[in-house]
């Protein structure tokens, strides 16, 4: 795993320089502290920086940049390709000749055969840029799922990439500024969509997408790859129910297989759940050694902590298992959560990730872990709500005025919390309906944001984001809501936080449940394979119904948090007052303080339960704060 960076300098233009390039890589040294090294063509038009996290091929042979036999092809590369050595072997066979075992060096002979076709072959978690300089061209990819990121800033001079924004702020010519039309995103959805950023003239490149720019700054985009969902009348893939069960226990185990193969020592994160419980699992029967697992577990609240039953997995299955106990500071977090992740972030869960990857690779440089299985197998309990509102009679609503008057739970996670907000929204279309319960502010967005800056960005549409998701034309609904959720929440928020969070220490994170074949063989088969009345994830239990402990099989999906509600009623509760409602706040351009200030005093009242949203704008405003300091710093 590693950062990459770079430019190519249109026509005419000022050249680019190796001290742009240098200080684009140092700015994500983090990202590959093993080797850094950059590339300048010969009429100084394009320049490619690397930084390395050494993985396969710990040789210099296998460092970035990286040619072919006559230099005129030149790559930086990102991630893992987990079928290279097929891909090799192929090439070998054609008279290629390597000078290393890396995948990265499979990629560029690939390119001398197939061009940007080359890329339609990779399977894997990848970013990359190829510069080839006979045809003057600058190739620019990013992997199906989107696991590993890759910016873009493009002016009529230049374009300028890197594996964060960061790195471009360190190009003197790009002065970060706030793209006031990303802020209403934040605010619903928790993130920026893509290809949108916080940042002016900066875009995140689609994933699955091949973007190919000339020396005269012509740009073509071509998606190469979407999951795909089938019409809801399609034919399921071949075979019954039992065949399957069969072939998604093929795909799993072959996926964490190939995800095993590093020079480097590798682990798991191991949680209470379901998904990483099944890797580990796998894990363990393939290797000869016993699995090194690790997880991270906290003493404020008993409902945020997997620790136990993660520890109880880890004996069933021999593993050598570390538990991090920890208690997690907020406060002293937050300006590093908010300088990996390039601005703010509204999912708390990026703490105890970010915890769990520092304590982690303290034993490991690389780690499976379970991101992708609900994506992929319905493990939301929203799906189920989305589905069963869809037949709810409209009388049912009353209900959430009766709701209203009982006790307030201490947390958003009490199931009295869930049934109100069902209640609330459960008369939404459907995409809408998702956004509201997934996402931070809804309905009394426009009470948040300040009149002024309201009319200044336009009309809010909240369910356009995920409406304009393509590929899902006559799909069930439950194929519907999974397209929508794979397409955002996953790419913009929980592969986001993978991604900067493991990176920010070093740490590879790898991901079986988006592997290639799996992922469009599960989108294909029938919704009750997926969700099956109550039950979630009812293909993946069954496949693994021999090797799941019966206590996880059992236990209810908690999902990896911290107590939020709780810090904005001890700890983070002044903390949050001062710097919110300061006279001097930055956000007072953007939100309603006197509405914030209502939100604080319900919450620590009790009356309402408002940890996520304060999250939200206690990023929101620090994120503020630190923005000139980070252009004054890369300038």
């Amino acid at each position: 795993m590693c950062g990459i960076c770079g430019e190519l300098s249109f026509t005419g233009h000022r050249p680019v320089t190796e001290r742009t390039l240098a200080a684009m890589s140092s700015a994500i040294r983090h990202r590959g502290p093993d080797h850094g090294a950059t590339y300048l063509s010969p009429d100084a038009s394009a320049g490619l920086g690397f930084r390395r996290l050494s993985i396969i091929d710990l040789s210099a042979g296998a460092n970035q940049p990286i040619g072919n036999e006559d230099q005129a092809v030149q790559l930086v590369f990102n991630g893992e390709i987990y079928n290279y050595q097929e891909l090799r072997r192929g090439l070998v066979a054609r008279g290629h000749v390597f000078r290393s075992h890396a995948d990265s060096e499979v990629i560029v002979h690939l390119y001398e055969e197939l061009g940007e076709r080359a890329i339609d072959k990779l399977d894997g978690m990848f970013a990359l840029a190829i510069w080839d300089h006979r045809e003057g061209r600058l190739v620019l990819a990013r992997d199906r799922a989107g696991k590993k990121p890759l910016f873009v800033w493009q002016t009529h001079e230049r374009v300028v990439f890197a594996s964060e924004v960061k790195a471009l702020a360190a190009h003197p010519g790009l002065a970060l500024e706030v793209d006031e039309q990303a802020v209403p995103s934040y605010f619903l959805y928790g993130y920026a969509p893509h290809p949108q950023t916080f940042y002016r003239g900066v875009s995140h490149l689609a994933p699955g997408t091949i973007a190919v720019f000339d020396r005269g700054g012509r740009r073509q985009d071509r998606r190469y790859w979407q999951l795909a969902y089938p019409p809801a009348a399609a034919p399921p893939p071949a075979g019954d129910h039992a065949a399957h069960v069969g072939r998604v226990r093929e795909l799993v185990t072959a996926a964490v297989r190939r995800r095993l193969v590093s020079d480097v020592p590798l682990g798991a994160y191991l949680s209470g759940g379901l998904d990483s419980t099944i890797v580990v699992g796998i894990m363990s029967q393939l290797s000869t050694a016993p699995v090194r697992t690790f997880s991270i577990g906290f003493d404020d609240d008993p409902a945020f902590d997997e620790s136990a039953q993660a520890a109880a997995t880890a004996k069933q299955f021999g593993t050598m298992h570390t538990e991090f106990r920890v208690r997690p500071s907020a406060i002293d977090l937050l300006d590093t959560l908010i300088y990996h992740h390039d601005g703010p972030f509204a999912d708390s869960s990026a703490l105890p990730t970010y915890l769990v990857a520092k304590l982690t690779r303290e034993h490991v440089t690389v780690a499976l872990t379970g991101d992708g299985g609900d994506e992929l197998f319905a493990g939301y309990l929203r799906f189920g709500a989305a589905l069963a509102a869809e037949s709810t009679p409209a009388w049912l609503g009353v209900l959430g005025g009766v709701l209203d008057v009982l006790p307030k739970p201490r947390n958003e996670r009490h199931l009295l919390s869930r049934a109100r907000r069902f209640t609330r929204f459960m008369r939404l279309p459907l995409e809408d309906r998702l956004t509201a319960w997934a996402g931070v502010f809804y309905d009394d967005l426009e009470k948040l944001l300040q009149p002024a800056f309201l009319q200044g960005v336009g009309p809010i549409d909240r369910g356009r984001h995920l409406r304009a998701l393509a590929g899902v034309e006559g799909a069930s609904a439950l194929s519907r809501l999974l397209a929508a959720n794979f397409h955002s929440y996953l790419h913009d928020d929980l592969l986001v936080k993978a991604d900067r969070m493991s990176m920010a220490n070093s740490l590879e994170a790898r991901s079986p449940f988006l592997d290639l074949a799996l992922m469009e063989y599960v989108a294909a088969l029938p919704d009750r394979d997926k969700l099956h009345g109550r039950t979630t994830k009812a293909v993946l239990r069954e496949a693994f119904a021999d090797l799941v402990p019966a206590e996880v099989q059992r236990s209810p999906k908690r999902g990896f948090g911290v107590p939020i509600d709780a810090w904005f009623r001890g700890e983070l509760r002044s903390y949050a007052h001062d710097l919110l409602l300061s006279p001097s706040a930055h956000l007072r351009t953007y939100v309603s303080q006197p509405y914030v200030a209502q939100l604080l005093d319900h919450h620590a009242a009790g009356r309402a339960n408002h940890g996520h949203r304060l999250w939200t704008l206690l990023t929101f405003e620090r994120w503020l704060q630190l923005l000139p300091s980070w252009n004054g710093a890369t300038q």
